[in-house]
């Protein structure tokens, strides 16, 4: 059940939260061009979700732990930590899922790219009178009484 091991539902809930802060991020810096944007966010996306092995010593007694967590965390719990190995480990996971996402970033904006090139209605003024069946279009208008 979901809910009773707590590393699916915390995996679920990291996922859920990495979402929102990309949506928000990609509307916040709307500003920009959009394979600027997607350039960020896929850079972004890259960081927040790319997982990473894990290991954490315990008490002599006890054997520790290790696992799967997010390069991102994994890092910076390695940086808190001052473990060199796991902060160079997830740094050159964390770098490799940036390139993915950065990828799949500009992949998308080729193929978005491509379809706006390949549009052939003839809606625009500039193309309606280049093609020569342009007509006289009037907007309409509000009239006060």
């Amino acid at each position: 059940m979901l809910i009773s091991d707590s590393q699916p539902l915390l995996w679920l809930t990291y996922l859920g939260l990495s979402l929102v802060v990309l949506v928000t991020g990609y509307l916040a810096i709307g500003f920009m061009a959009r394979l600027p944007r997607l350039v960020v966010t896929g850079l972004v996306a890259g960081a927040l979700l790319t997982p990473c092995m894990f290991s954490i010593p315990g008490p002599e007694e006890q054997l520790g732990y290790s696992g799967w967590a997010p390069a991102l965390i994994v890092f910076v719990v390695g940086i808190l930590q001052h473990d060199g190995g796991q902060v160079s480990g997830a740094g050159l996971v964390m770098v490799i899922g940036m390139v993915a996402g950065l990828g799949l970033a500009l992949l998308l904006a080729r193929r978005v790219g491509s379809s706006r090139s390949n549009d052939d209605d003839n809606d625009t003024p500039a193309k309606r009178r280049a093609t020569g069946t342009a007509e006289a279009r009037r907007e309409p208008t509000v009239r006060q009484t």
